[in-house]
């Protein structure tokens, strides 16, 4: 029966490889619980279906070995009464009515199969259902956790980013600051006695240099 192997189909599906294969595994395992929600509604009823028709075959057997019954009873009246003709015509419905009822209980006993089959499939698919369901909310936690982590683990490195970026930053203003406090410091220092020197000697060469230009100017 395509039922059967439908429910085959779902009873031998591995969650793990079809979530790691499925762009939304959430979604994919909700999908797998509604299918599977669906094909045990349908064996549920095929189960019903069923057995009825069991019951009615066993039912239309019976009332055929009853049909038979009777017509040996008549057989046997009609030998008591010598009418022989009576009696072969009531066997021969003897013999109709016990075909008919080996065929209904030929046909009984495949239905019977089938029921016993689909009740197992229906077991076998009931727990399957139960043991999905628990794993699809493992597996959806799972799923779920990884994308917190995920996003934790984004979240932290933005923010080592940035702290790194601010760090820098800090580290280039106070090596500026610091250049600033030093070139202020060499402005502000007192000056030393090596310095008047140098400003004595300054002073001489450029009286030099003016003395040596006006007596150029009085030779022309």
């Amino acid at each position: 029966m395509a039922l059967l192997e439908r429910v085959s189909t779902l009873l031998r599906a591995n969650l793990n490889d079809l979530v790691e294969k499925a762009e939304d595994p959430e979604r994919m395992l909700k999908q797998i619980v509604l299918d599977m929600e669906n094909q045990l509604l349908q064996v549920k009823t095929q189960v019903a279906i069923a057995i009825a028709d069991q019951h009615l075959l066993e039912k239309k057997r019976a009332e055929q070995e009853q049909h038979a019954t009777e017509w040996r009873r008549k057989a046997e009246l009609a030998v008591d009464k010598g009418r022989d003709d009576l009696a072969r015509a009531a066997l021969e419905r003897v013999l109709s009515h016990e075909q008919l009822a080996a065929g209904f209980a030929a046909q009984a006993e495949d239905q019977k199969v089938e029921a016993d089959n689909l009740r197992q499939a229906l077991r076998k698919l009931e727990q399957k259902l139960s043991e999905t369901r628990a794993h699809c909310e493992m597996l959806v936690a799972e799923h779920r956790r990884a994308k917190i982590v995920g996003r934790a683990t984004n979240a932290r490195q933005l923010v080592g980013a940035n702290q790194e970026n601010a760090l820098n930053r800090m580290k280039s203003k106070v090596r500026v600051k610091a250049a600033e406090n030093a070139a202020a410091n060499e402005l502000l220092a007192p000056e030393t006695l090596e310095d008047r020197f140098h400003a004595l000697e300054s002073e001489d060469r450029v009286e030099a240099l003016l003395n040596e230009i006006k007596n150029r100017q009085a030779a022309q």
